[in-house]
């Protein structure tokens, strides 16, 4: 079944005569014939009875004729969306990117969606990693960055790049000495808690147990956190490439090491717009491991 045989039988339920519809059409009164013939063929019988100068439509023809709408305006829709994405001055798209993901991490990415995709304009959504999965299920968003060991079976996932941990503190701490920090090196040190990061996540999915820690300070905010390990208060793990504050420093965590994939994720199902197909597309073809800047 193809599209212009769609489109001649319609203007033929409308004409309700052979001549007029070719006419409307723009083809010669043959061709439109033969392609009804083929329609009719492909259906399994007559579309249309023609007695003399009364053409109507038969008991089949009247049954799939809304059905045949139906496919045209899809069809027609689709066709004007892309045409208006390609000559729209913005192509709007809701981008979620989880809050423990380094801003240096996706400014290249953005640039190249800049510079190839003009028209699209993004929004950048900042949430928890479980949060954005649930705001992605009502709709909220389009695609998103996360890092997290698994996700639900409703999401795909296409890995960009893979980042370890780390241990940061202040200098002067203890850990400064170290080449890297062993997992049973944290024990009873005092510890500031990311409550939004993945990190326990990744912990639980290896199978470790759990190390005893003195947590001095918890919150969501990676700002107050750094700030706090600035002060001297205690160590926290955090993804290698996420911003630190002056005079907050790093070692890798080993013992073993632990690292995240850091994943564009889709609602699998939902039909994308051009624009989110055209930044998925890029983002498969990006180089995610150059460190952007």
């Amino acid at each position: 079944m193809e599209l212009h045989q769609i489109r001649y039988f319609l203007t033929l339920c409308r004409e309700l005569n052979f001549t007029r519809a070719a006419e409307t059409c723009h083809v010669s009164q043959p061709a439109l014939t033969k392609a009804i013939k083929t329609l009719e063929d492909e259906l399994g019988g007559d579309l249309f009875r023609r007695e003399r100068n009364n053409t109507h439509l038969t008991e089949l023809g009247a049954l799939v004729k809304p059905h045949l709408e139906q496919v045209l305006a899809a069809t027609e829709a689709a066709r004007d969306h892309a045409q208006g994405f390609k000559s729209a001055a913005k192509a709007p798209l809701k981008l979620g990117v989880m809050c423990t993901i380094s801003p240096q991490m996706i400014t290249g990415f953005l640039r190249a969606v800049r510079e190839q995709l003009p028209s699209v304009e993004p929004t950048i959504i900042e949430r928890p990693g479980r949060q954005l999965m649930d705001d992605m299920l009502r709709g909220e968003m389009d695609v998103a960055l996360v890092g997290l060991p698994s996700l639900p079976e409703r999401f795909n996932a296409i890995p960009l790049y893979k980042e370890r941990y780390g241990v940061a503190f202040a200098r002067g701490h203890r850990f400064e000495a170290m080449n890297a920090v062993a997992i049973g090196d944290l024990k009873d040190e005092r510890y500031v808690q990311r409550l939004a990061c993945e990190f326990d996540d990744h912990f639980d999915a290896a199978g470790l147990e759990d190390v005893p820690v003195n947590i001095v300070f918890r919150s969501e905010r990676e700002d107050w956190v750094q700030a706090i390990l600035a002060a001297g208060f205690g160590c926290a793990v955090m993804p290698e490439f996420l911003p630190r504050l002056p005079g907050v420093v790093m070692r890798l965590l080993i013992a073993p090491e632990m690292t995240r994939t850091v994943s564009l994720v889709t609602l699998a199902g939902r039909q994308f717009s051009p624009a989110t197909e055209a930044v998925v597309r890029l983002a498969k073809s990006f180089r995610w491991d150059v460190i952007q800047g």
